[in-house]
């Protein structure tokens, strides 16, 4: 039986990524949930006995100051909640700044609860397509063309952090965490012998070149955590490396869930709301048929509040005919706050839900997803059924029936299939 007491714990720097993570522990037999915000009293007893318990946040659009602020009330829950391990959830590409969503920051903020030595860090999510090897990471493109993260055609140029950085070593040591160490792929290979880590542990980056090398991975992290509470970085590979059934903090009772018979949607509309500007993204776009599409202005909804209640009506309308889709338009070139536009569009959805029924919600965007339910009263995810990788379908816990068990689609730029808003129609 699931225990009171969680013995994984992760932190989500964005509410994409969490998601994934989430879906990698329920697919393998554990129960999770994930939490939008630090859970109150009541809201733990709703969701009953975990295995792993999991916290959306939006670190990886603030500063330093607002991270270590954030992560320090989230640390003190974890510790208190008895983890045996908090998994910091960055991105599988490692985005991030000095100035914004620093993993550096967050290392320092969390590091104090969770005092092991070794500090893992996964540096690849080969079901995603991304790959480290000898300390360099790399990312598929939208067409499956896998690039060095600083020549990516996308994370090279991202809006925000741009990777122009490939060494994951070098990237982290200019967010403050030196030195880093590296166990690079060579030694994953059984015929190479285990694992092996540097004299001194400290902070540690672990190559992933392919699936297996998780498990050897899995295997020395695994060994370590018997010594003190531990902290471990990376993307939803940490849950992949230490949720198998053998792990030392699997509960007993885990095994691989059974594949739903079906993921179809429940009776009503469908609600998608695209705020990335990811190639990928605008491609899945363009192809997307069955939906009224609205084209949402970002200047004009920060200023003209004529205009929101414009698209307001509009939105209200179409989905009394069907499904409809809004979709950021590009910027103009008039320099616009993204974490402004993502706000500003999750209070238009938070309007639109009011005055419409819909059977299922599917935002595209991490910040856009983050502020978006966070201008709903949902207090929590769990996890329904596969949808694609990276992005699962989850039921929604809130305290208004309306909400409360409602399917919801979360999907970062990157991830998808071409026919990704056809697919999650259905």
């Amino acid at each position: 039986m699931a225990t009171h007491t969680p013995r994984y714990g992760w932190y989500g720097d964005d509410f994409t990524g969490a998601t994934d993570t989430l879906a990698t522990l329920a697919e393998r037999g554990w129960h999770a949930l994930l939490f939008l915000g630090l859970p109150t009293p009541g809201q733990l007893a709703a969701a009953g006995p975990l295995d792993a318990i999991g916290v959306a946040g939006a670190t990886r659009t603030m500063a330093p100051p607002d991270m270590a602020r954030e992560l320090d009330a989230a640390g003190r829950f974890f510790a208190a909640a008895g983890v045996a391990l908090l998994h910091y959830k960055c991105c599988s590409t490692f985005d991030s700044a000095p100035h914004v969503g620093s993993i550096g920051a967050a290392v320092g903020a969390l590091r104090a609860f969770f005092p092991n030595p070794l500090v893992p860090i996964v540096g690849g999510q080969p079901n995603l397509g991304r790959y480290c090897l000898f300390g360099q990471l790399f990312a598929a493109a939208g067409d499956g063309t896998v690039h060095r993260v600083d020549r990516h055609p996308t994370m090279s140029r991202h809006p925000v952090t741009p990777m122009t950085e490939a060494d994951l070593r070098l990237h982290l040591a200019a967010q403050g965490l030196e030195p880093v160490g590296l166990v690079d792929y060579r030694t994953h290979d059984g015929t190479a012998g285990t694992t092996r880590l540097p004299d001194k542990a400290g902070v540690v980056l672990f190559d992933v070149a392919r699936e297996a090398d998780l498990t050897a991975i899995g295997r020395i992290v695994a060994s370590r955590m018997d010594e003190r509470p531990m902290l471990a970085v990376g993307p939803s590979s940490v849950a992949r490396i230490l949720a198998g059934t053998g792990a030392a903090i699997a509960p007993a009772d885990a095994s691989p869930r059974a594949a739903p018979s079906s993921r179809s949607r429940a009776k009503g509309p469908v609600l998608a709301l695209v705020g990335s500007l990811s190639p990928v993204t605008r491609a899945q776009v363009e192809v997307a048929h069955g939906y009224a599409r609205i084209a949402v202005d970002p200047a004009r909804l920060l200023s003209d509040e004529a205009y929101r209640q414009s698209l307001h009506r509009q939105a209200i309308e179409a989905l009394g005919h069907g499904d409809a889709m809004l979709v950021t338009d590009r910027p103009d070139g008039t320099a616009i706050a993204a974490g402004a536009v993502a706000t500003a569009t999750g209070r238009l959805l938070a309007a639109i839900m009011k005055g419409a029924r819909i059977s299922r919600l599917v935002i595209a965007g991490g910040d856009t997803s983050t502020m978006a339910l966070r201008a709903l009263p949902i207090w929590g995810l769990s996890y329904r059924a596969a949808c694609v990788p990276g992005a699962p379908l989850c039921s929604a816990h809130a305290d208004h029936e309306w909400l409360d068990r409602m399917e919801i689609i979360l999907k970062g730029g990157q991830m998808g299939p071409r026919d990704f808003f056809a697919s999650v129609g259905q």
